[in-house]
């Protein structure tokens, strides 16, 4: 059985398959953050980055201020898979 961690990943909600990771490695595993402030903080880059787009009139304002993403706390496990508390196991064959 592998080791298992606590750890964060950021979560988007799809119509779909519900709540899901938005980021993926290499190796198509969810990217997981050793702390909730790490994975606030991706968040937040990803935000300014959004609003930089805007204030370059590349993305409208809405879009740009619209933060659909949040911070879920997962179990990590040592193949690179996660649980979260929602009994959600990711990867999985829908992946």
């Amino acid at each position: 059985m592998p080791q298992s961690r606590a750890a964060f990943c950021i979560y988007i909600n799809t119509f779909f398959q519900g709540p899901v990771p938005v980021e993926r490695n290499e190796q198509e595993k969810p990217v997981v953050y050793a702390t909730r402030e790490a994975a606030e903080r991706e968040i937040a880059e990803y935000c300014i980055q959004r609003l930089q787009q805007y204030l370059a009139g590349e993305r409208d304002f809405d879009d740009a201020i619209t933060v659909e993403e949040y911070v879920v706390p997962v179990t990590a496990f040592s193949d690179g898979s996660i649980s979260d508390e929602g009994g959600n196991v990711f990867p999985n064959e829908n992946w």
